[in-house]
């Protein structure tokens, strides 16, 4: 059990990152950029960020107690949090209308305990809006539970389907057969719509299986980059001293028996990202001027060149060029404006890359797909 908020480290300081809307770390107020001084009244010297996220984890119904800095207010807070189960949704879904044409945009997360559920519910309201074909998207989903992408492609696929084989150590192979499913109206139109599926280089394990059954039994079109390529099953043993093994068991084959260890799942139509979607959110709180040499600051040119501002360079050099952009965005931000990097800068920035990525418009890869949904459904 846990509070429901993403921690980070950087410079040696433990960072919130962003509390879960409407978790207990929500409800006592922590914030992002608060900085975790005391567990308990422990202070934090010498603790990895495990060590952290395991003493601030705890029995349901428990309390923690946090020290935190808040750089905005210059002081510290004492915060009493309630612990509880964290509920992690999987499976988003909107109804989307382009010149005419319905269709579903489902983005699978990962496959956890409750996946098959959500995918359900979702597939059930796309219809029932009028959908008239699915866009799936998988990318950056590292896998989870064979489970429940048996039951996301089975819902997919004939009845009867083989979506994978299992291969043991004396090369064996068992077909993973789709079960037979409900017969509603809805499962039947699931089974016959159109499908594109989006994945790129982090799509992997269970998220391949899904792509490797449409691809081979030609039942979805696939869109964006080559997979990550992970063939293998693998068994989790707790050990006795509160670690796990992880074992790997089988290999996984597709339809068509293709191991697609190393090599990943090919796409029909490939398509580039917005670097602006692929370059990873970080916090920093750390302050950098004209002369400065830093992977943060490489990690900001990147991003302020994908927002548009003219930087000679991307290496983490502080010049000339990075200053006049830093201070440029910070007028932009309308936080002062100072030719430096520091905290409300880094905040002001991640503000404006994520708002960049909510805008769909600005998301390359589901504009191909719908363009290409769009050809489908217009045929």
């Amino acid at each position: 059990m846990g509070i429901g908020a993403e921690i980070t480290r950087s410079g040696g300081k433990y960072i919130i990152v962003a509390p879960v809307k409407g978790s207990p770390a929500e409800k006592a107020g922590l914030q992002p950029y608060d900085e975790i001084v005391r567990i308990n009244g422990e202070p934090l010297g010498g603790m990895t960020l495990q060590d952290v996220v395991k003493k601030i984890k705890g029995k349901e119904g428990t309390t923690v107690s946090l020290t935190i800095y808040r750089p905005d207010l210059g002081k510290h807070l004492e915060l009493k949090v309630m612990r509880d189960v964290i509920p992690v949704k999987t499976v988003s879904a909107e109804l989307m209308e382009e010149r005419g044409k319905k269709f579903g945009y489902i983005a699978l997360t990962m496959f956890g305990d409750e996946t098959a559920a959500e995918w359900k519910k979702a597939t059930d309201d796309m219809i029932a809006g009028g959908a008239e074909a699915l866009i799936i998207d998988v990318r950056g989903n590292p896998g989870g539970y064979l489970r429940a992408v048996a039951k996301v492609a089975g819902s997919l696929l004939p009845d009867d389907s083989i979506f994978a084989y299992m291969q043991n150590a004396q090369g064996q192979l068992t077909p993973l057969v789709v079960e037979p499913s409900e017969k509603f109206s809805y499962d039947k139109k699931l089974k016959n719509i159109p499908v594109v599926l989006l994945q790129d280089k982090g799509s992997a394990s269970a998220s391949e299986v899904l792509s490797g059954a449409l691809k081979d039994l030609r039942r979805g079109f696939i869109i964006g980059k080559v997979s990550f390529g992970k063939g293998t099953v693998q068994d989790t043993m707790e050990l006795s001293n509160g670690g796990e093994m992880k074992l790997t068991t089988h290999k996984w084959l597709t339809p068509k028996e293709t191991w697609i260890h190393g090599k990943g799942v090919n796409v029909d139509l490939e398509s580039e990202q917005d670097k602006l979607f692929t370059e990873h959110i970080r916090f920093s709180t750390e302050v950098y001027a004209e002369g400065d040499y830093h992977e943060d600051i490489s990690y900001a040119q990147k991003l302020l060149v994908g927002l548009g501002y003219a930087v000679d360079r991307e290496d983490g050099y502080f010049d000339e060029s990075t200053a006049l952009a830093v201070h440029a965005f910070r007028v932009d931000s309308k936080i002062p404006t100072e030719n430096i990097m520091d905290r409300k800068f880094f905040a002001s920035l991640r503000e404006r890359v994520e708002n960049y990525r909510k805008d769909k418009k600005n998301d390359v890869q589901l504009q191909v797909a719908i363009g290409y949904v769009h050809h489908l459904l217009s045929n």
